[in-house]
C-alpha cells in the first residue's frame, strides 16, 4: 500500500477527526501519525495487523528452519565443538 501525504496526521489533528480518520483506515488506507513533525505512530486496520503478524510469524519460523537446516548440515560435516571447548572459548570472550 501506497501512503500519501493525506496519509500523514499531526496528533492534534488526529484527536479532532478520529472517528473520521478510523473509517478511513477501515476503508483499506493507513495513516502516519506525526508529533512535532516527526512519525510518531500508525493507525492501521486491526484485520491487516493481524495479517501483518502472521507474516511476522512465517518469517521467523522460516529464519528457524533455515537455521536448524544450517545446524545439520554443520554436524554431518563435522563443525561441531565440544561443552568444555565453547566454554573456553566463551571464557576468552568474556576475559577481554
Amino acid at each position: 500500500m501506497t501512503i500519501t501525504s493525506e496519509d500523514i496526521v499531526p496528533l492534534n489533528k488526529v484527536r479532532a477527526s478520529l472517528t473520521a480518520l478510523a473509517e478511513e483506515v477501515r476503508g483499506g488506507r493507513e495513516k502516519i501519525i506525526t508529533r512535532n513533525g516527526e512519525s510518531y505512530v500508525a493507525l492501521v486496520d486491526a484485520r491487516r495487523l493481524d495479517y501483518y503478524h502472521r507474516l511476522e510469524r512465517e518469517l521467523l519460523h522460516q529464519d528457524l528452519l533455515g537455521d536448524a537446516v544450517k545446524g545439520l548440515e554443520d554436524v554431518r560435516e563435522g563443525r561441531t565443538t565440544t561443552p568444555a571447548e565453547l566454554k573456553r572459548k566463551l571464557a576468552r570472550r568474556l576475559a577481554k
